[in-house]
């Protein structure tokens, strides 16, 4: 019999509806992981705040595994800081702003330079909007139509990308979930490889991205955005705000400050995933086998933690090298780079932290770490939260899961994502808060098959939560990004939101019924993807109007 029962829900949703209520991520996880302490300590509030401390917040803190995301969020933090005041991201932009010549080619240079500036949302919007604006309104663009650009390639992209400030956040969560898991995570089974073989499920983030294009090829808009570009084209939409840089780039600036930094930490990422794929595969590692099965081995092997950490290390001493070298700062100006790009990952390494220890409280694991043996040993110290889930949801044998609550996971959890970020204005502490929580009830849902960890229900129920999050804050008018995408780019906050609405939630819609709801029969991804973007197509054909 659970031990806590119904009880052992109470810190998550405490921590969701606060968070809802409130629009403080932080508080209110640290809220929901008091009311668990005093759970496990009968009430005791004294001992409640010894237990907080001592075996939830101080453990995960100095986790090793937690400790090398934290120092790769810091330096890639560090590095965005010293690339943004050395002029790299102004340089990227200025070798990219000469093929802007006409609305289309604006509108496609803006969409590519955002696909470039892969490696962080806020220094993509902040640099994007600031730096386009000219641009857009030398092409008689409207400033939410730049808007809508800069925030549709700020958190997708960085969400997708394998070197940027959200990946370690996002691993990190799934290994929070994997940690959850009841019977202990397969031997075979990574939190990077879950995350890169989740991508192609993360329909929404993916669709966003290529909306952006679809409607600059064909010149169509719809609902408020078609009205905003038809007064820019006739030269009767002013600005309604103009938001100033966060600072002046220095001159002169080159395209390769950026690149070289960026350069040298993929490079290094990657070849410490191999090296230590190759190391942890041991006997297993097949080298004749075909490449794609090789990389899907090495690289779910890999010591993902490792590979970030020193990737991101040796990122920043080139970024310092550089600066260094070519004189471009003095060391005041270093240091404040360093401090405000180093400033700006906080929030979220305070959120991996606190999430961190929400799942360890509500996970299945002693103070070491070690998995459950014996059925609920460690119930004065866990809540056995994913256990108590999983037995309602999936009987008491684990996979019981009713047919249609199956096929209807991955759609329910985009959906929960999306209003727990609408309301909460963050996608990062929804991801933290949802994903540790999903991951064992899909694996539970798929553990009938041979191997759940490539079973499209796992995979698209964690991509669901990934990209419902980054929709719900896509919508969202206090969304930090969605703030930042307006004022960097000098228009109207709720002329943004209004504007970007209405794409937002056809993108949403089409990814539900022809992503989500589908893969319940069995189709396969790879056409469910085609057929997505088909749609968008003909709804902007079909639908929209030129302006």
């Amino acid at each position: 019999m659970h031990p806590y029962g119904w009880l052992s829900l109470a810190p998550p949703v405490v921590a969701v509806v606060l968070a809802i209520l409130t629009r403080r991520i932080l508080l209110s996880v640290l809220a929901g992981l008091a009311i668990g302490a005093l759970i496990l300590t009968g009430g005791d509030p004294v001992a409640a705040l010894v237990a907080l401390c001592e075996t939830h917040l101080w453990p995960t803190f100095v986790d090793p595994g937690k400790l090398r995301l934290f120092a790769f969020t810091v330096a890639m933090g560090a590095t965005v800081g010293l690339i943004h005041a050395s002029g790299g991201m102004l340089g990227l932009v200025k070798l990219m702003a000469p093929l802007a010549r006409g609305p289309r080619s604006g509108q496609l240079t803006g969409w590519v330079l955002g696909l470039i500036v892969f490696f962080d949302d806020y220094a993509n919007t902040l640099l994007l909007g600031g730096a386009l604006k000219p641009v857009f309104d030398r092409l008689k663009l409207s400033r939410e139509k730049l808007a809508y650009v800069v925030d549709s390639t700020a958190a997708p992209v960085a969400g997708l990308a394998l070197v940027s400030t959200w990946i370690a956040v996002e691993i990190s969560y799934i290994q929070e979930g994997l940690d959850n898991l009841p019977g202990g995570v397969p031997e075979e089974v990574s939190a990077f490889g879950l995350f890169v073989s989740c991508l192609p499920y993360r329909f929404y983030v993916i669709q966003a991205l290529l909306l952006v294009p679809i409607i600059a090829l064909t010149g169509r808009d719809f609902g408020p955005m078609l009205q905003a570009e038809r007064l820019a084209r006739r030269g009767e939409a002013l600005p309604e705000t103009d938001a100033e840089d966060p600072e002046p780039a220095p001159t002169p600036t080159h395209w390769s400050n950026a690149v070289l930094p960026l350069a040298a930490t993929l490079l290094t990422v990657t070849v410490l995933l191999w090296m230590s794929g190759v190391a942890n595969l041991g006997q297993r590692y097949d080298p004749d086998a075909s490449p794609l099965l090789v990389l899907r081995d090495v690289f779910g092997a890999a010591d993902s933690g490792l590979a970030l950490q020193y990737g991101g290390m040796v990122g920043l001493m080139v970024a310092i090298g550089v600066v260094k070298i070519r004189q471009l700062l003095t060391p005041t100006q270093t240091q404040r780079a360093l401090v405000r790009g180093v400033s700006a990952v906080l929030p979220a390494i305070a959120i991996l932290w606190l999430a961190g220890a929400m799942s360890r409280m509500t996970g299945n694991r002693d103070v070491s770490g070690a998995p459950t043996v014996v059925a609920y040993e460690h119930q004065a110290e866990r809540l056995y939260t994913g256990e108590f889930l999983s037995a309602k949801l999936l009987g008491e044998g684990g996979t019981d899961m009713p047919p249609l609550l199956r096929a209807l996971l991955p759609t329910g959890v985009f959906l929960l994502s999306a209003v727990v970020a609408f309301c909460t204005g963050t996608s990062f502490g929804t991801m933290g808060l949802i994903v540790p929580m999903v991951t064992p009830i899909a694996f539970g849902a798929a553990g009938d098959m041979a191997d759940p960890a490539t079973a499209p229900l796992v995979l698209a129920s964690i991509g669901a939560v990934l990209a419902g999050a980054i929709f719900g804050d896509h919508c969202s008018p206090i969304s930090d990004t969605t703030i930042l995408s307006s004022q960097a780019s000098g228009c109207d906050h709720m002329a943004h939101v209004r504007t970007q609405l209405p794409y937002a939630l056809l993108t949403a819609a089409v990814c539900v019924l022809l992503g989500t709801l589908p893969l319940a029969l069995g189709i396969s991804v790879w056409l469910l993807l085609p057929m997505q973007t088909a749609s968008l197509l003909a709804f902007v054909l079909l639908r929209a109007e030129r302006a």
